[in-house]
């Protein structure tokens, strides 16, 4: 009885602690429904039964080690969501030592409330502790022994009983759980599977939506099976009905957005730098805090460059490996980890490998380690003639992570100075890094009412990078590379500060769920195109993808025969934009979906009138969308553009 009693109370306890992570998420659903319980115990029945086969110490241990194990698990999983909104990954954990340069983010995403998540390791010390007390006192050592050791009337009680009918009991009770377990646990997944979620196990869906089926521990549980099933078996095979699906799909795409007008190829032969920017996101591009502009060195650039007021981030768990990927490949991230690090063996049409095939140098600069997201291999294969490194900077201006932005952009500069022209420089900012704390002697900017908190620390941070920017541009200049070069610069993501009272705060105004989606998914697109240029702000929707396509079209290279899923922004057709979620917006309206993955459970949203429109009025950009998704998807999965451009040569 008293085994089956600590079995018991170990998954109620563990239950509390999923239900606990749960509430933290601030999902759509924040109350776990019946069946979401019942997935939950289910799971941790699976997980555990096999304790029951053990004898009573070692059961004992055995769930102590679980507790410990899974706690760890859930609140990584916690944490891990609090800056990500995803849970980790097998690929995530594959790249876990980049954790060793994430110290200071990680501490600033803990929460003084989460020692309740250890409540119970807390009480169990206390009751070892007055066990122990108990013993020296000299009231018998069998009281300190009853957690790991048969009482002595246990004991005598076992001596009378054969050791077959206590194997026999013990194996009765672990496989009844098991089936207890399996049927709790497989019963609503398949209810869920054969009805509303029917897709979800037949798509790469975001994360959450996964969860929101199987409870955390079945999400984990799938997502080591499916990265066995893709990196330990034998490689798949891209079907040949599938193939030709996509093929069409391409050409489709290549021959809408392929328009040669007045723009194309107006600027063949520029040079090309690119600046990514850490989290510079765009609700506060122009605005200003104390009377002072947060950005006024872009607002300058604004009056004399092409700039896109609605351009989306479309990142995943790779973040700025992502972004990266998205704006030279054109293509979206993966749902789980890196294509950085999960596919850099693969083959992909990716902006400097193009423009090497048309004369250019490229080189990639960062002043970070080489090794964090995989990037020295990567920007290999990418075909970047070099990659500067932490390595290759002076650190004079030591800041944050690594060299603060000015110094590294005016560094980075000096290097392109004697590149062979014209060439193509991709620079990857770090300063304005996730949790913003810059010293006091570079921090210019008054946040007043935000001063002390991470809202008023990010403008402090964004400004320094711009004030960056502002340098580059002059430098550029004093150089003679203003006139003969295409500037761009656009933010890699968000800032993971999710509290949406900061930016109403911020804006003077309450938001609504489109504003939030619209504030957390947009980030600044400045395009200087040489010579005189009057200054032009473009309102339609764009997004990363659509870079590489939108730079070739300016240079006069035909996107013919590539493999490039972006929009032209210089095309005039209306655009798409697609988030790795199944979010999308177009000219007229913006999708977010709901926390299940299925499209009924999302809103519809009319951007004119900024309110809620028939959920039927977005099926054609959801179907539309979730078609690219998994087209970008199949193309990781099979190393799809090596095959097609093999056939292609035949």
């Amino acid at each position: 009885m008293k085994r089956c009693l600590g079995y018991a109370l170990f998954i109620a306890v563990m239950l509390i602690k999923l239900i606990q992570l749960h509430s933290g998420l601030h999902a759509q659903n924040i109350d776990m429904n019946q069946q979401d319980k019942l997935i939950s115990i289910g799971s941790l029945i699976l997980l555990s039964f096999w304790t029951l086969w053990l004898p009573r110490r070692g059961q004992t241990i055995a769930l102590l080690i679980l507790n410990v194990l899974l706690t760890f698990l859930i609140y990584a999983d916690m944490v891990y969501y609090r800056y990500f909104q995803d849970f980790i990954t097998v690929p995530v954990l594959l790249q876990a030592g980049q954790m060793d340069a994430l110290g200071e983010s990680i501490f600033s995403l803990l929460r003084p409330a989460d020692i309740t998540l250890f409540a119970d390791w807390l009480l169990f010390l206390c009751y070892i502790a007055t066990r122990s007390f108990i013993f020296r006192q000299g009231e018998g050592s069998a009281h300190l022994h009853t957690l790991f050791y048969r009482s002595p009337v246990n004991l005598t009680r076992d001596r009378s009983r054969t050791k077959t009918a206590g194997f026999l009991r013990r194996t009765g009770n672990g496989a009844a759980a098991l089936l207890l377990g399996s049927v709790l646990t497989f019963g609503p997944i398949y209810t869920y599977a054969t009805t509303w979620a029917r897709d979800l196990f037949t798509g790469n869906w975001w994360s959450l939506a996964m969860y929101n089926v199987t409870g955390l521990i079945g999400f984990h549980a799938y997502d080591a099976y499916q990265y066995a099933k893709d990196h330990l078996g034998p490689n798949p095979v891209l079907p040949q009905q599938e193939a030709a699906s996509m093929k069409l799909w391409f050409a489709g795409q290549n021959a809408e957005q392929a328009q040669v007008n007045d723009s194309f190829g107006k600027y063949s032969g520029s040079n090309i730098i690119v600046i990514q920017a850490e989290a510079f996101m765009n609700f506060m591009v122009g605005a200003s805090v104390n009377g002072q502009e947060v950005t006024p060195n872009l607002n300058a650039l604004m009056k004399e460059s092409l700039y896109f007021s609605h351009y989306y981030h479309q990142t995943a768990q790779g973040r700025t490996s992502d972004a990266d990927f998205a704006s030279n490949g054109s293509l979206y991230p993966l749902t789980s980890g890196s294509i950085f690090v999960r596919y850099p063996d693969h083959h992909f049409d990716v902006l400097p490998a193009i423009l090497k095939e048309n004369g250019y140098s490229a080189n990639a600069f960062h002043a970070y380690e080489g090794s964090f997201w995989n990037r020295q291999l990567m920007y290999s294969a990418m075909g970047y003639d070099r990659f500067y490194t932490k390595k290759d900077y002076t650190l004079n201006e030591p800041l944050g992570w690594s060299l603060g932005d000015k110094s590294f952009l005016r560094q980075s500069l000096t290097a392109m100075e004697p590149l062979k022209q014209p060439f193509y420089s991709f620079l990857t900012t770090l300063s304005s890094h996730y949790p913003y704390s810059l010293p006091e002697e570079v921090q210019k900017l008054d946040t007043g009412e935000f001063a002390g908190t991470i809202f008023g620390d990010y403008l402090e941070a964004i400004h320094y990078t711009d004030e960056a920017l502002g340098q580059l541009a002059e430098g550029l200049k004093k150089d003679g590379l203003w006139e003969n070069t295409i500037l761009v610069f656009y933010g890699d993501h968000d800032n993971s500060i999710k509290e949406t009272s900061y930016y109403e705060q911020f804006l003077g105004k309450s938001l609504t769920a489109l504003d939030m989606l619209e504030i957390m998914h947009q980030v600044p697109l400045l395009v200087h195109l040489p010579g005189a240029y009057t200054g032009t702000i473009d309102p339609k929707p764009a997004g990363q993808l659509d870079l590489t396509p939108s730079l070739l079209h300016l240079l006069g290279i035909s996107r013919d025969p590539y493999y490039l899923m972006g929009n032209n922004l210089f095309s005039g057709q209306e655009r798409l934009v697609t988030l790795r979620s199944g979010a999308f917006a177009n000219a007229e309206l913006a999708y977010l979906p709901g926390d299940d993955g299925q499209f009924t459970s999302g809103t519809c949203y009319n951007l004119d009138t900024r309110g809620t429109a028939p959920v039927k009025q977005c099926r054609t950009g959801f179907e539309e969308s979730k078609t690219r998704l998994k087209i970008s998807d199949d193309i990781m999965k099979y190393d799809a553009i090596r095959t097609f451009k093999q056939e292609d040569t035949q």
